[in-house]
């Protein structure tokens, strides 16, 4: 059978201009998104719902005696400081507030409204991991065009360990998570958008118009990803990765649409038409959203370095037309950069749980967050409680596997749902190596998590293959992926007790530690 392109005029509106190639998997490219709206929404809030009970179960422990553990010592009280000094951190410890407001924020809002303790310092990451569950399904669902495997993601990310114990600590990262997420999501939106838009143009005869292409007209969703990237950043600088990632794979995505609706100069009309708007959506509006994060240090008058302008700061040269308070934020700016640029690796005293990137995508260096062995809760004589991020080994020890096979699709399949997967992946990954001699923990990791949940599901799907391929090749699928699932929430559970503080006997503890790395 033919494939008709859109330079044949054949693409109904409404349907995305994008020829649909042959392939293995479950779900062909750009199909039309399954009729059941109400029935994936609900599924999507079920699995929200049961994500968001194991997240929320014992929430306030472990502490430590009533205080918080490992890195929430540096943003609980910060967050705590900001309810008592209109917004700002009132006690700067030699300027080692080192990262943006917008979470710290977040989570003086759990602070505020459960009070001083482990409940609610995190609350608020809490419903930030659980409504990453709820972006992962309808994403899922809207790059496979499966509402099955849209919950396969909403269930793996579920199980995740990495997702799980970030979501249940007063801490930045989780987060980060959740705006980049639904930042991508918000983009995979305006993929389809555009296609629909360009459908319309091709369909009424008007793709030839210009050389070019048609003008696509307001992109909000593509304004939205603006925003929600811009709030990345303003919870960790690290956000900056995707705003420069999302913003090519944006581009790359408007010269696939223009090229498969036969536009007869692509790239030329992506530079003509699309590169302006994409720059004020995704680095124009991120950067004001940045800025406005910072509402309550420009507020203050007591912010640390709020006022260096005529004190460390010089009343003229060439960038004395900026106002006063942004050359201030700079300056300030300047004493965090310089703290980031000096965290190094201490030759002869290194933390006991830092890791390097390498380690990262298969989780071979887990972070210990909370650790006892006094009490006997565990019905023995000496027990352990523990509190350790760590990855569930079902999803990160295929990552190997599962990325390989993902840049093999994207660059002999050119297919745009793995290259996007991969995209944010390495966003979130990469840009470590820079720096090696950096101090860095396994948390980082944390916005890898959802990426690698879809990366796998993408490959579930071709392991369960099309409807087509005949009813036994099919089962067999199905009973892979079912196992799969299986051996994944068997997983989950078995490290249950180690995320969550439980007491154990001293042999569980040892059964559960199956790597010696994990030591």
């Amino acid at each position: 059978m033919v494939q008709r392109t859109a330079r044949d005029g054949a693409w109904p509106v409404g349907r995305p201009p994008h020829p649909v190639r042959p392939g293995g998997s479950a779900f062909p490219l750009d199909r039309p998104l399954p009729p059941d709206r109400l029935r994936s929404w609900l599924l999507a809030i079920m699995l929200a719902i049961i994500g968001g009970i194991l997240r929320f179960y014992r929430l306030g422990y472990p502490t430590d005696d009533g205080t918080p553990v490992f890195d929430e010592k540096h943003y609980v009280p910060q967050a705590w400081q900001m309810l008592r000094n209109g917004g700002v951190e009132d006690n700067p410890a030699y300027e080692l507030v080192v990262h943006p407001p917008l979470a710290k924020q977040l989570i003086a809002l759990g602070e505020w409204w459960l009070g001083y303790d482990g409940v609610g310092w995190r609350v608020s990451a809490a419903l930030a991991g659980t409504l990453c569950i709820l972006l992962i399904v309808r994403i899922a669902r809207r790059m496979t065009r499966s509402t099955l495997f849209g919950v396969v993601a909403g269930v793996l990310l579920i199980c995740d360990g990495v997702s799980f114990v970030q979501s249940r600590m007063g801490m930045l990262d989780i987060f980060l998570t959740l705006f980049v997420v639904a930042a991508f999501g918000a983009l995979v939106v305006d993929r389809d958008e555009v296609r629909s838009r360009m459908a319309v143009v091709v369909a009424e005869g008007r793709i030839h118009d210009s050389p070019f292409g048609p003008r696509l007209g307001v992109r909000w969703w593509r304004f939205g990803a603006g925003v929600l990237i811009g709030m990345d950043c303003a919870v960790k600088w690290s956000g900056v990765y995707w705003l420069v990632a999302f913003g090519v794979l944006s581009l790359a995505w408007d010269v696939s649409a223009r090229r498969a609706a036969g536009v007869r100069r692509p790239w030329a009309g992506v530079l003509v038409r699309d590169t302006g708007p994409a720059l004020w959506a995704l680095a124009a509006i991120p950067t004001l959203t940045y800025l406005a994060s910072w509402w309550a240090w420009f507020a203050s008058e007591t912010a640390t370095d709020r006022y260096q302008v005529g004190r460390s700061v010089g009343t003229g040269g060439p960038f004395s037309f900026v106002p006063a308070g942004l050359r201030s934020l700079w300056y300030y700016s300047g004493h965090v950069l310089s703290f980031h640029e000096n965290l190094k690796t201490s030759a002869t005293n290194p933390h006991p749980w830092e890791s390097k990137p390498w380690t990262w995508p298969m989780g071979l260096r887990p972070m210990l967050y909370y650790y006892t062995n006094s009490g006997q809760a565990c019905g023995a004589s000496q027990c352990v409680a523990a509190t350790m991020l760590i990855g569930t080994p079902v999803l990160w020890w295929a990552s190997p596997a599962v990325l390989g096979w993902s840049l093999w699709r994207a660059v002999t399949g050119f297919d745009w749902r793995y290259a996007a997967v991969l995209v944010g992946y390495a966003a979130g990954y990469l840009p470590w190596f820079l720096d090696i001699d950096r101090q860095m923990y396994y948390f980082y990791a944390t916005p890898m998590a959802p990426f690698l949940v879809l990366a796998i599901t993408l490959c579930l799907g071709e392991i369960l293959g099309r409807a087509r391929v005949g009813a036994e090749r099919r089962a067999t699928g199905l009973l892979v992926v079912a196992l799969y699932l299986g051996l994944a929430v068997a997983n989950f559970a078995w490290l249950w007790p180690i995320m969550v503080g439980d007491s154990i006997t001293t042999a569980h503890w040892n059964a559960e530690m199956w790597l010696p790395s994990w030591r």
